[in-house]
């Protein structure tokens, strides 16, 4: 069982370059996933949200596997962004969970109707009291990010953003890594719209790999996190096999390429523009 690397972060906690999503998985089908992934292919780090209505059942799926050797991620919802909120929230996760810590808590969306102080203060506090391990983003353009920065004391150590061959966020990356804040890619394979990309599949085929492999890589290779969703065992041990080859500076650069700024989460909540 080949071993996932570990990608150091501003806070000097690590965290496995690969992880599972789990957006959309509940019920069995999300504790099945999440027992084949950890105890069967080796996962160890388990990306989910309040919002992803799933916590108890990861807990279910994680209770006999030993805590210390999991990274586990949450993210703290668009309702609970007060300061006081952001506690109960937490608390609330931790018991879903039943853990006794986060090894990462996000803020999953900007909340223009709440000051980022106010919130991050907060998660801060999470830190303090060992609730929390990493604090991050997700979802935070780079004007969101300064204005965290201008009274932050702990750092964000990701930004969690769609990111993918036809989003390629240069910008935004760059900036973050100036801030030493590493991106963490979600939908990195465009919810299947990247399979059967013709350059994609060509350069797969030169590795003897799929093209949700080689999207998978570009994204290591880019510094990325990568957690994509997966459900059956067949493309939970497809996404894990990543880290067996390494592509050329020719085909990273195709694969920049392709870029068509298509996002395709767009919540009616959202204003990329606040």
């Amino acid at each position: 069982m080949q071993q996932v690397p570990l990608v150091k972060l501003n806070d000097n906690n690590k965290i496995p370059r690969l992880g599972l999503g789990t957006w959309q998985l509940t019920g069995r089908k999300c504790i099945e996933a999440v027992r084949i992934a950890i105890n069967e292919i080796g996962y160890r780090h388990i990306d989910t949200a309040e919002i992803y209505g799933n916590h108890r059942e990861i807990a279910e799926a994680i209770s006999d596997f030993k805590r210390e050797e999991l990274f586990i991620t949450s993210k703290l919802w668009n309702t609970d962004h007060s300061y006081e909120d952001v506690f109960k929230a937490c608390d609330r996760a931790l018991e879903e969970l039943n853990i006794e810590y986060l090894d990462l808590y996000l803020i999953h969306w900007p909340n223009k109707e709440v000051p980022i102080k106010e919130t991050w203060k907060a998660m801060e506090e999470l830190v303090k009291s060992d609730k929390v391990k990493s604090i991050g983003i997700s979802n935070f353009t780079i004007h969101h990010i300064e204005d965290l920065l201008e009274t932050a004391e702990i750092l964000p150590v990701t930004n969690q953003v769609e990111f993918h061959p036809y989003l390629y966020q240069r910008e935004l990356q760059e900036f973050c890594e100036r801030h030493n804040i590493v991106i963490t890619a979600y939908s990195p394979l465009a919810r299947g719209k990247i399979i059967g990309d013709p350059i994609l599949k060509e350069i797969g085929e030169k590795y003897n790999k799929t093209e949700t492999q080689v999207a998978l890589r570009w994204l290591v290779q880019h510094n990325c996190i990568v957690i994509p969703k997966a459900s059956s065992r067949e493309h939970l041990e497809r996404n894990y096999n990543i880290f067996d080859f390494e592509l050329n500076n020719e085909d990273m650069e195709r694969i920049d390429s392709l870029n068509r700024n298509e996002r395709l989460v767009m919540p009616s909540f959202h204003e990329f523009d606040y």
